[in-house]
């Protein structure tokens, strides 16, 4: 009797062991799979600046060239993404390639100052940290964005300027160039045409201040900004600008590219964000952090964040652009005024989407 009642009581602390052994795998299994879910969600944007982009204004060709190293630098970043690497080095690296393009007013294709010199900007934020680096005016640096990171990863400062800021990229072993890599034909071409028109408006116009803001070509050279914005797989946000700036500008001018709040900003609570577009005014309306405000504070999403700056508190202002974006959950945004901005997106799944004009999706 009592082997009996030994076997009995075995039987059952087996069989109450077997139960919860059972239930707590089942839960593991399921929190496994949803921690999966949420590392694979991923995502990259870019863009390569906004204006008056007409179809009718572009060869056959140069789109193809331009949707050519969009896609070349965005699949560079999605890389980087897909086999676990950083939204920042997928920042980076996006950005490098189009710094390093003639067809884009950042890098090899800065635009022309008054003085007929190239001063270039860029700006990086860690939505993480809330780390930033920024650079504005350096002549001899082929890569801004490099040293933007450098400045975030290696100083204690968030902006340097001038030559300052090229001493510190010599001290970092940043690359630098003489000033003649920044030459191209196409931009030293417009600087001329500009200074021309320029000059014929204030012979006809001197008492008209509005008729220089009124002139397409005038205003478009307000243009022209590399970006992007990035999700990694750790659910960490980062987003970076560079530019060659405005066309014709002088006294050291500064647009909102390395302007952290204004052409850049990044917040893992919220979005990472790129602007591009008449720089003084996206400094004024701080658009970049304006996005991510809303967001935070008034439970906006994405899209209806970015549309409220850019289709409303911009052109109220009296400025136009675009900016690129991608929030926590990996959705994107590419909000624009113009008639066109280049850009382009991949998500998770490798989607790749490519776009000019604004009637493209």
């Amino acid at each position: 009797m009592k082997k009996l009642l030994l076997l009995c009581s075995i039987s059952i602390l087996m069989a109450c062991n077997n139960r919860p052994e059972h239930r707590d795998n089942t839960i593991e299994s399921k929190q496994g799979k949803q921690q999966v879910d949420s590392v694979e969600n991923f995502g990259i944007v870019i863009h390569g600046g906004a204006g008056t982009i007409l179809k009718e204004n572009l060869s056959d060709s140069l789109e193809k060239a331009y949707k050519t190293k969009l896609e070349e630098a965005i699949r560079t970043g999605h890389e980087i993404l897909a086999n676990g690497g950083t939204a920042i080095e997928a920042v980076q690296r996006s950005i490098n390639i189009m710094e390093n393009s003639p067809l884009f007013n950042a890098g090899k294709g800065a635009v022309f100052t008054n003085a007929e010199t190239n001063e270039l900007d860029a700006s990086i934020m860690d939505g993480k940290t809330l780390n930033a680096g920024a650079v504005a005016g350096v002549t001899t640096v082929k890569n801004p964005i490099n040293l933007a990171w450098e400045v975030m990863e290696n100083s204690e400062h968030v902006m340097l300027s001038g030559k300052g800021a090229e001493a510190f990229a010599k001290e970092q072993d940043i690359e630098l160039v003489a000033p003649a890599y920044f030459y191209t034909d196409k931009r030293f071409k417009s600087l001329q045409r500009l200074k021309k028109r320029n000059s014929e408006k204030t012979e006809l116009d001197h008492d008209d201040k509005k008729t220089a803001f009124t002139d397409p070509f005038i205003k478009n050279s307000k243009f022209g900004t590399v970006g992007c914005a990035a999700l990694d797989k750790n659910g960490n946000l980062a987003a970076g600008t560079s530019t060659g700036g405005m066309t014709n500008k002088r006294w050291g001018r500064i647009g909102d590219a390395p302007i952290i709040g204004a052409g850049t900003y990044a917040n893992n609570k919220t979005a990472a964000i790129s602007s591009t577009g008449w720089g003084e005014f996206f400094i004024r309306g701080m658009a970049a952090y304006d996005i991510s405000a809303m967001m935070e504070y008034k439970g906006l999403s994405l899209a209806e964040a970015a549309r409220e700056v850019i289709q409303h508190k911009i052109p109220e202002l009296g400025g136009n652009g675009g900016i690129i974006a991608i929030d926590h959950k990996g959705n994107v945004s590419m909000e624009f005024n113009t008639a066109g901005m280049y850009r382009a997106t991949m998500n998770k799944s490798g989607d790749l989407k490519i776009g000019i004009y604004e009637s493209e999706e």
